[in-house]
């Protein structure tokens, strides 16, 4: 909602609070935090407060009598803004305001003006923020577990750089340790097996066809293989792998900043440094033969283990390092996307970047649950006995990367999420991509219907827009002046998955409108020149939005 009106009815509802407080009607307490916040309920007006329910226990009146009081002052008030037409109380208490037309129209002056940096912010002040994000292990193929990591990652830098936070993308992956030689055994055991020798598989080797592929490649790339050098294959393996990873995502939009490898953190030092530091602090002691950082101290459950009695560091060491690295790159706040099996590591972080001297909530840790895809009713198994799963680059390959990003961040972090491949290739109006994009792809055949006819577009500060007084008119203005508040909120939650159903609402206040109203033909000219102001600023808003999901904005379908 606009700014303006926000502003507006704020100032109502503490006038009215003072003079309840003057007459003694209400008594004197500390003010909780005023918030405005658009209802789900359009029947409910434009913006709402709940402070009467919170003020109910420090006044001792019911909250429905305390919005009665704030709302009988606030009529008193003589002149009353022009920005708001009605002000009503409802069940259990909150107060409701109507805002007047006059206070959306500008709106549209404003869309127009901005254009591709409309619901751009200064929220984030140019603080650097590190995002690190995927960072799957180069042991095979991206899933689509990947994918939602990937789709949430970068809508999410994209959504903080809108409003003016300074983002690198980070990818960050483990290429030491044993499961990287399980790797390098495995395609080394398929390669002896398509020399025709008898093999024993490792018992935790990875079954999946890649594995074959690649020492198919091996047998086609390579002479003179030294069949016993693990080392070979290991390396060979990881770097057709992150080949293949790379393509991905590539393949998928989205591009890093940055990749660090976790061996690059032991041969530059950085996990030595860290360690010692941490021990002459004393947050690092000795037991058992171990090493262990004392994060029980700094609100982990208990404390961990670094390095092992035999001498082996465990993924607490380097992590520690690579968060202290980011730091000392200059970033001020740090998010990780992490997966579920990941929960019982958040605590451990935050205690180790206290521990380093940052403050804990400068470390952010998002926890993004699973996927589920299905075939309309039917639920597809994600993985076989034989090591097979499904990929990220079959679920491009079937639906294509707008279908699959949309769908990816159609959930919050914190929800699992089911993916219909049928809904998500579907050209229909169930498909909510294809809806948005439908909307997008209408505008711009209106706007070129308009240029064959000869018709001018005008500028909003040329055009009467008061004529735009139907109620599909003033719910899409309504729905406009949202989009810079759904921006801010999702930077702030770090949930970028608003914007989906967000870009859904708009899509269906437009062809609702559509539906119902000529845009361009016989009629009043004024009219259609009003019309056309709204639909370019439905256009420019559905651009932005979907530019921050990665989406792309189609000009025909």
């Amino acid at each position: 909602m606009t700014r303006e009106a926000k502003e507006a009815a704020t100032n109502l509802i503490r006038e009215g609070i003072d003079k309840a407080r003057e007459k003694g009607e209400l008594a004197h307490c500390d003010l909780p935090p005023l918030r405005l916040e658009v209802p789900s309920e359009k029947r409910h007006g434009d913006l709402a407060t709940s402070i009467a329910l919170q003020l109910a226990s420090k006044v001792n009146l019911p909250p429905r009598k305390i919005a009665e009081v704030i709302v009988k002052h606030i009529k008193a008030i003589s002149p009353q803004p022009s920005t708001i037409s009605q002000i009503e109380v409802a069940d259990p208490g909150f107060i409701n305001f109507f805002l007047a037309p006059k206070a959306l129209y500008p709106k549209l002056k404003d869309i127009e003006e901005e254009g591709a940096n409309y619901g751009r912010s200064s929220l984030g002040k140019g603080k650097k923020v590190l995002i690190e994000f995927v960072s799957a292990n180069p042991t095979g193929p991206l899933t689509v577990a990947h994918g939602r990591h990937a789709a949430v990652g970068d809508a999410l830098a994209n959504t903080l750089q809108m409003v003016g936070y300074e983002v690198y993308r980070e990818y960050y992956y483990n290429d030491v340790g044993h499961q990287m030689d399980i790797l390098g055994k495995s395609v080394q055991a398929r390669y002896h097996e398509l020399r025709g020798e008898e093999i024993t598989f490792p018992e935790d080797g990875y079954k999946g066809t890649y594995i074959t592929r690649i020492a198919q490649e091996i047998a086609r790339e390579c002479e003179d293989v030294d069949r016993g050098d693990l080392g070979f294959f290991r390396r060979f393996a990881e770097e057709k792998l992150f080949e293949s990873i790379k393509k991905d995502l590539k393949d998928f939009a989205i591009e890093f900043d940055g990749w660090v490898k976790e061996k690059d953190l032991y041969e530059s030092g950085q996990v030595k440094k860290t360690m010692e530091r941490l021990k002459k602090e004393g947050h690092i002691y000795e037991k058992q033969g171990a090493l262990w950082f004392r994060s029980s101290k700094f609100g982990d459950e208990k404390d961990r283990v670094v390095r092992r009695s035999d001498g082996q560091p465990t993924y607490l060491a380097p992590d520690i390092a690579y968060h202290q690295n980011k730091y000392e790159r200059g970033f001020q706040y740090l998010i990780d996307i992490l997966g579920p099996d990941h929960h019982g590591y958040v605590g451990r972080l935050k205690a180790a970047v206290e521990a380093l001297g940052h403050e804990k909530d400068s470390l952010r840790v998002i926890i993004l649950q699973l996927v589920s895809l299905y075939r309309g009713q039917e639920k597809l198994p994600m993985s076989t006995r034989a090591g097979e799963f499904i990929t990220l680059r079959q679920v491009l390959d079937e639906v294509g990367r707008d279908a699959a990003r949309f769908f990816f961040l159609m959930r919050t972090t914190n929800s699992h999420l089911n993916f219909d491949l049928n809904l998500a290739k579907s050209q229909s109006t169930e498909n909510p991509v294809y809806y948005v994009q439908y909307a997008h792809a209408r505008i711009c055949s209106i706007l070129e219907f308009a240029a064959e006819k000869g018709v001018e577009v005008k500028k909003a500060e040329a055009v009467d827009l008061s004529l735009l007084k139907e109620k599909e008119e003033l719910e899409t203005i309504k729905t406009l002046a949202q989009f810079p508040e759904v921006v801010e909120s999702g930077a702030r939650a770090l949930e970028p998955q608003g914007l989906t159903g967000y870009l859904q609402e708009l899509a269906g206040s437009f062809h609702n409108f559509y539906t119902k109203f000529r845009v361009i033909g016989p009629g009043d000219r004024n009219l259609g020149s009003a019309r056309l102001v709204l639909v370019k600023a439905v256009k420019t808003t559905l651009q932005n939005g979907l530019r921050l999901l990665g989406i792309s904005a189609p000009e025909k379908m």
